[in-house]
């Protein structure tokens, strides 16, 4: 009896558990969502502006270095 018992309510609880499960697609962006893609987006930004200034004075000290050459 108790082994049939278990066994229904396995059955049962298996039976249910796709009801649970999303049937379409999902369009909606949380704002924690949003707050990631920003704080991600300040990170590249913020790697990308001394990555500049770096080029940049890459670039003027060819520019001085060839000058002194002439």
């Amino acid at each position: 009896m108790k082994a049939t018992l278990f066994a229904a309510i396995a059955m049962l609880l298996s039976i249910a558990s796709p009801a649970f499960a999303a049937v379409g697609p999902q369009e909606h962006s949380g704002i924690l969502v949003w707050a990631f893609i920003g704080f991600f987006g300040l990170i590249v930004v913020a790697q990308l502006v001394p990555a500049a200034l770096v080029l940049i004075g890459i670039a003027r000290s060819f520019a001085v270095g060839h000058q002194q050459l002439n």
